[in-house]
């Protein structure tokens, strides 16, 4: 699979932009939020996926990055850090570097029940509570469907209880389309996560305007389809056009055409690497684009 890094570094040399950051100017602008249609709250648009990239265990170098990763997310707005007891080590590596950077205050905090059982789910989700050191957290969402007629009527005990804020389902596969349909329409639900990105739209014309008609937040998973969008655009430079759009990277141009559908409350990049970071940030700094400019971005990405 092609380098991001060299991707990104390809695309600012080329574009004559020499600086690490995208966010490197001083008059950048804000990031832009979306209201979680639950309460009202307002999110910043893109977060921080946890699959993989903090999977690190003890490894007291990769630690110290992720820890100044966190710190510059923060830096930037960012809320939502989305983890997982599938995860590996990530929860517990989000919650001890929460902790000693003392975050937790501007995080928004999701994770997830990934196991078959009503005892073994509450134990699940209490141990996740434990290894992001936080009593109570902001979203818990029942992984890939799994057990959710059981599952749901817990979350929903725990909401009453405020050991949560939102309750959600998540799933990453069109195959389970037609059950999250049926469960749009019958479970009042604060959040869902899905797969959708310029690799795999029918999310969109499916499950994303059956969401906003329910009132239910959206947040796009594997926003790169696995690095497959990268790899369709390595041969190509990023069209000059792209900064109209507030695009100096394919990783913006990718990030900013989901964003443009309005029911997509934030999307969630997984990322290690400061650079990254900061690239997939800037897709949600100011203004965001509506449906014309969705449509041009997707042509300028050969779709």
């Amino acid at each position: 699979m092609p380098s991001r890094r060299n991707f990104l570094q390809h695309t600012i040399a080329l574009s004559g932009l020499a600086m690490m950051s995208p966010l490197a100017h001083a008059a950048a602008p804000s990031p832009a939020t979306r209201i979680i249609p639950a309460d009202g709250r307002r999110l910043a648009v893109v977060g921080l996926g946890t699959w993989q990239t903090f999977d690190v265990g003890t490894n007291a170098a990769a630690r110290d990055n992720l820890g100044k990763l966190l710190s510059r997310f923060v830096e930037l707005g960012g809320e939502v850090i989305d983890s997982s007891p599938m995860y590996g080590s990530s929860e517990s590596v989000v919650g001890d570097l929460v902790s000693e950077r003392k975050l937790r205050e501007r995080l928004f905090f999701a994770t997830k029940v990934w196991t078959s059982g009503k005892a073994a789910g509450i134990a699940q989700m209490e141990e996740s509570l434990r290894r992001l050191k936080s009593p109570r957290i902001e979203l818990m969402q029942i992984h890939n469907l799994q057990d959710w007629k059981l599952h749901l009527p817990v979350l929903r005990e725990w909401k009453a209880a405020e050991r949560i804020r939102y309750l959600g389902i998540t799933h990453y596969s069109r195959g389970a389309y037609a059950e999250i349909e049926d469960i749009l329409r019958t479970e009042p639900l604060d959040f869902l996560q899905i797969n959708y990105s310029l690799a795999e739209q029918e999310s969109a014309r499916r499950l994303l305007p059956l969401a906003a008609e329910h009132g239910v937040a959206v947040i796009a998973n594997q926003p790169f389809a696995a690095g497959a969008l990268f790899s369709r655009v390595k041969d190509r430079t990023l069209p000059a056009a792209a900064a109209d759009h507030g695009c100096r990277s394919w990783a913006q141009l990718f990030l900013r055409w989901i964003l443009a559908h309005s029911a997509v409350t934030c999307a969630i990049p997984a990322s290690n690497r400061i650079e990254h970071l900061e690239d997939n940030m800037a897709a949600g700094m100011g203004a965001l684009p509506g449906f014309e400019e969705q449509k041009a971005l997707a042509r300028m990405a050969g779709f």
